[in-house]
């Protein structure tokens, strides 16, 4: 089923520290994908409000030199980093704000125009969905087995988005980069 049409940048945000996502975080990095890293150990410092809107006005920077191109936003580490991160700040805390800190960056994100979004993790997809306000969604193509466009409206993007929610597991090595390029 194809979807309705939408415009505006493309963004991924990135919770998961799954082999797959790490695998596909670093397809995207070799390939000179546009990234910013959200360090667990900047939450020490407090500031979450001027840390989003960094990185919405580095994603807008982007965009203005490179309207196609996604960008990626990511926490995502391997084992060895998350655990690192957990005992410093402690777990259960770390994860919390890591999700609330990517839906607040996801949000900046669709205000500051993104409306092509794939969204990397279970638990940040959620929070993401709750950021967004999004209350329906029509899904469309897959574009890897168990990960399919969707279109989401309403929400914040009142003229709609497209969307594609991805467990960290799921999806191929090249999933960024094939996820704008797969039809909707």
């Amino acid at each position: 089923m194809s979807l309705p049409t939408v415009r505006g940048p493309a963004a991924i945000v990135s919770g998961s520290c799954s082999e797959a996502t790490n695998a596909q975080v670093a397809a995207f990095l070799q390939s000179g994908g546009a990234a910013r890293r959200v360090d667990p150990l900047e939450l020490a410092a407090g500031d979450d409000v001027a840390l989003v809107r960094d990185i919405a006005n580095w994603a807008a920077a982007q965009w203005a030199a490179a309207a196609e191109r996604p960008v990626l936003v990511y926490s995502t580490a391997p084992a060895q980093a998350v655990a690192a991160a957990q005992a410093r700040l402690g777990a259960h805390d770390t994860g919390a704000r890591l999700e609330a800190l990517l839906a607040s960056v996801t949000r900046a994100l669709v205000e500051a125009g993104a409306r092509r979004l794939v969204v990397a993790g279970g638990e940040t997809s959620g929070a993401a969905v709750q950021a967004l306000g999004i209350r329906r969604l029509r899904i469309g193509v897959q574009i890897d087995p168990g990960v399919p466009w969707c279109h989401a409206a309403p929400g914040i993007a009142a003229d709609g988005m497209h969307l594609a929610l991805k467990s960290g597991n799921f999806g191929a090595v090249d999933f960024f980069s094939r996820a704008f390029a797969a039809p909707t």
